[in-house]
């Protein structure tokens, strides 16, 4: 889904010891752009921006939508021939993604779930032509119809994915996240430990900036002017990753109504909650991505239940008369103590 609601990279600084610098790349990838910093004595930029295009193009034919010929398209049509159990050969990276799903598909109680892909095409956020229109219910039933991911068996060794009844599965609540994961392990196979990676709005952070400054990362205010972009809290992650899922700005309207991309695999629709964005903290940027994602599904007062059952590190930005008020999880109040004098109330 479109996630780019995190102001990244937050008051980057320029180097501060005579040895380490922080250097910086960023590029086109997954129908968005990445940035990625890293603190180092040497400049290879050029080196490690040849080689994480590179990977991030692999990950693209491997979970992408969008193209055509990628391993999961060919699934989603049936142009992969399984063996006689009935098994599909997958990569170890779609095996990794579809297993996290599969995770976050049974701990959401089926509130995370790839395969509404169906769904999220016939109302315009897919791949297909945007006819920004509401789907009759004849057309609704049918897509929910082609649903759940109940049907879904995985097989680790060696990796293949069965499908009961044929399903059309979209990553892209997820993959961008496993995708941040995938980088930062590059970055660290090259002896680098200091950095920050994000792509799409999903952000992993690790060690420190020269001279121990950390790095900072604002939750965005929601709004659906980009120039009206501002800051609803800055906070300083660690090592941990941080997603951010929201309704406020990837919607159509009709008749005066406002339809956000985020779709309830339960009903079909999008959601129509008060909760305008939630953030989530997490070890695992794929966990966190996908998280961000459930909880913006089940709205302010579920999700955070799920929150608090699962001990995830959670801010919310919840609509209100007045305009918006801050919610967080038990977990971020105790992370985070001093973060929360900076949240200014309700916001006009």
């Amino acid at each position: 889904m479109y996630r780019a609601l995190l102001i990244c990279c937050v008051l980057f600084l320029t180097a501060c010891s005579p040895s380490e610098e922080v250097f910086r790349i960023s590029g086109p990838t997954m129908g968005t752009s990445y940035h990625i910093a890293w603190v180092s004595q040497k400049d290879d930029s050029a080196v490690l921006k040849a080689e994480i295009d590179q990977r991030l193009i692999a990950i693209n034919r491997t979970m992408s939508t969008y193209d055509s010929s990628s391993e999961l398209s060919l699934i989603n049509r049936g142009q992969t021939a399984p063996d006689d159990g009935g098994w599909i050969a997958v990569s170890a990276d779609l095996y990794e993604v579809l297993a996290d799903s599969q995770q976050l598909y049974v701990k959401s109680g089926g509130l995370f779930d790839i395969s509404v892909g169906p769904l999220v095409n016939l109302w315009g956020f897919g791949p297909d032509p945007a006819l920004d229109e509401v789907p009759g219910d004849e057309a609704l039933a049918a897509a929910l119809n082609r649903t759940g991911l109940n049907v879904m068996s995985l097989r680790q060794s060696p990796p293949a994915i069965r499908l009961a009844e044929p399903r059309y599965l979209d990553l892209s609540a997820i993959a961008k996240g496993w995708g941040v994961d995938d980088i930062a392990a590059l970055l660290e196979s090259h002896g680098l430990h200091n950095y920050m990676v994000e792509i799409g709005g999903e952000i992993r952070t690790a060690g420190t900036k020269p001279e121990g400054a950390a790095w900072k990362i604002a939750i965005e205010r929601p709004t659906s002017a980009l120039a009206e972009r501002s800051a609803e809290l800055i906070i300083e992650p660690g090592n941990s990753a941080i997603a951010t899922s929201g309704d406020y700005r990837n919607y159509f309207e009709q008749d005066g109504v406002r339809y956000s991309h985020t779709i309830n695999p339960f009903t079909g629709r999008p959601i129509t909650h008060r909760l305008a964005s939630v953030t989530v903290l997490h070890h695992s940027s794929a966990m966190a991505d996908g998280w961000a994602t459930t909880l913006n599904v089940a709205g302010p007062e579920q999700g955070m239940k799920l929150a608090e059952k699962y001990g995830l590190s959670v801010f919310m930005i919840v609509r209100d008369t007045d305009g918006y008020h801050e919610q967080v999880s038990s977990h971020f109040a105790e992370r985070f103590p001093h973060y929360l004098n900076q949240t200014s109330g309700s916001q006009e």
